[in-house]
């Protein structure tokens, strides 16, 4: 019985030690996990010149240090001191009108003026104007708008401005009297000043 009980106290010394050796190792692990840990480092941008704050251990925050350094002495001349390289400038490009071919190229598709001639019921009698039409005035495009079904409306020429329609309006309006200058899409490479 006593080997049973010297067994017994031999365990329980022993679940005691290792319990006690747990907490050392737990308590070094901390301390030498403490000297690893990052500070903040405060960095200004490069580019906007605004403060940067970074997490980051101080011996990287020393070789980045060095390799900024290095570039900096790059550009430096041995004998003058001075730098040799020039800051990067902005370019301001003063702000212009866009030309005609240039707006044409960018927005091939503009609201503009057609001058409505007329507005007829179906589709024959509005070939049969837009016919009349060519054969009055040959120097003006004239299409069908079949928008306002069963309605067809006929319109000519392509205009930028309400006034630039005027000087054919008043052509027109000799053959057609109820002719208007309506906004239209227009291309803008047939488009009149």
């Amino acid at each position: 019985m006593v080997c049973i009980f010297l067994n017994c106290f031999k365990f329980a010394v022993n679940m005691m030690l290792m319990k006690i050796l747990k907490q050392v190792v737990l308590f070094i692990g901390l301390f030498c996990f403490a000297g690893l840990s990052a500070q903040q480092v405060v960095k200004t941008d490069t580019l906007s010149g605004n403060p940067l704050t970074i997490t980051m251990d101080q011996k990287i925050n020393d070789l980045l240090q060095s390799a900024e350094d290095k570039c900096s002495m790059a550009g430096e001349s041995p004998d003058s001191g001075e730098d040799n390289y020039t800051t990067s400038t902005k370019i301001a490009v003063p702000e212009r009108t866009m030309s005609r071919a240039e707006i044409c190229r960018k927005y091939p598709r503009i609201m503009g003026y057609k001058i409505q001639i007329v507005v007829v019921k179906s589709n024959d009698e509005a070939n049969k104007v837009i016919t009349y039409f060519r054969s009055k005035f040959p120097d003006l495009k004239a299409i069908r708008d079949a928008s306002l079904r069963p309605n067809y409306k006929v319109l000519v020429g392509s205009y930028f401005s309400k006034e630039a329609a005027q000087k054919d309006l008043a052509r027109i309006k000799g053959t057609f009297k109820e002719a208007v200058p309506v906004k239209y899409y227009i291309f803008c490479v047939e488009g009149k000043d």
